[in-house]
């Protein structure tokens, strides 16, 4: 088991500025990510991409998908029920929102790779251009399908700060081909052994090692809360 608390000292790129920003620390807003594998005769190799070194929030990184919760992933359906300990996800119990979430991270990895993590179903009336392209095609959010492994809260140091919470689940043929909005660029299929090499930020470098505790022991039932004490990153289990 991991210990309970313990400082990350493998960063070599953080995600937000050496100098605080003036002011009050901003309120994270809520947000969701998804860390596809896809497993092959090389080893385990994850889905991620690079933002654009024009965007506001940690610009030029490779990331894995994900995005803000929004107010419509509360109102759409899922295919399948969200199996995860809502009690570690920092919610409260509340596991309306628990489902939300996972709702955002299928949809966001739809928007940003083309991937689409689905079953037969009906998503409602939800009014998003996302929800209403999945209600033609007949399909709704597979949220059996998710792990929850983490969650990560931006340094108080940062003007844009997020309350992610990280989902994994496996790839399969019928997700689809890569694609997407665009947002990300350069998305590829990179060897869990390997992504720490790309230009990624502490918290990534973080969530890596957990992938690879996860497949090591899918029986894990400590989940870590990745955060910072002023600019100093550092990590919990629960």
């Amino acid at each position: 088991m991991p210990p309970k608390t313990k400082t990350f000292t493998l960063s070599r790129e953080l995600g937000h500025p050496r100098e605080r920003h003036t002011g009050k620390p901003v309120t994270p807003r809520d947000a969701a990510t998804l860390i596809v594998v896809r497993h092959g005769p090389d080893g385990p190799a994850v889905l991620m991409g690079q933002r654009s070194r024009r965007a506001k929030f940690v610009p030029g990184s490779f990331v894995f998908p994900g995005g803000r919760l929004d107010s419509h992933d509360w109102q759409a359906r899922p295919a399948t029920p969200l199996s995860a300990p809502v009690a570690k996800m920092g919610l409260r119990g509340n596991a309306a929102k628990a489902n939300a979430l996972g709702m955002a991270a299928i949809r966001e990895t739809y928007e940003e790779t083309g991937l689409l993590l689905a079953a037969d179903g009906d998503v409602g009336a939800a009014d998003d251009d996302t929800w209403r392209e999945m209600r033609t095609l007949g399909k709704a959010p597979d949220l059996a399908r998710l792990a929850y492994v983490a969650r990560a809260i931006t340094s108080p140091y940062s003007p844009i700060r997020f309350h992610a919470r990280f989902f994994m689940a496996t790839y399969r043929a019928e997700d689809g081909g890569l694609g997407g909005s665009g947002e990300l660029s350069d998305l590829q299929w990179i060897p869990v052994t390997c992504a720490a090499g790309y230009a990624t930020l502490d918290v990534t470098q973080f969530m890596l090692g957990e992938v690879q505790r996860r497949l090591d022991d899918p029986d894990a039932d400590t989940v870590p809360l990745f955060a910072y004490r002023l600019d100093k990153p550092f990590v919990r289990y629960d």
